[in-house]
């Protein structure tokens, strides 16, 4: 089966900043904590976009991540790989372009990945009005 392929370079990046509001709009209605988005494209392979958020518990946590996990394949077709939501301190959700990591706070303080990939940038919330 051939995938069709695009045929503007540019489509990729549009589908991509889409995704990259997508998931910054649903973290946001589900009241996520303190989000910041790391642009990741120049700077590593494994994605475009990073975004780091937390919730204020386990429970909020994961219902974050499968919604946010629905929503992409609602929206996009695409599977999300999500990791850890046994447990929910730290759940990652692959969704390609971007990688998601949602957080208790507390676990978040002790991993602090906004400074790990920072890469000397200036990191702020991303604001949403």
């Amino acid at each position: 089966m051939n995938l069709p392929t695009p045929t503007d370079p540019t489509d990729a990046m549009t589908e991509t900043e889409a995704l990259h509001r997508m998931v910054l709009a649903s973290l946001d209605d589900d009241q996520a904590v303190e989000t910041v988005s790391i642009p990741l494209a120049g700077k590593s392979s494994i994605a475009d976009y990073m975004v780091i958020a937390s919730g204020r518990s386990s429970r909020q946590v994961a219902s974050m991540a499968q919604k946010l996990a629905e929503r992409v394949k609602a929206e996009f077709g695409r599977p999300s790989r999500i990791e850890g939501l046994p447990t929910a301190d730290w759940v990652l959700i692959d969704t390609g372009d971007v990688i998601v990591h949602l957080f208790r706070p507390e676990v978040r303080t002790f991993y602090n990945l906004e400074r790990m990939w920072a890469f000397g940038d200036t990191l702020n919330p991303t604001a949403h009005a």
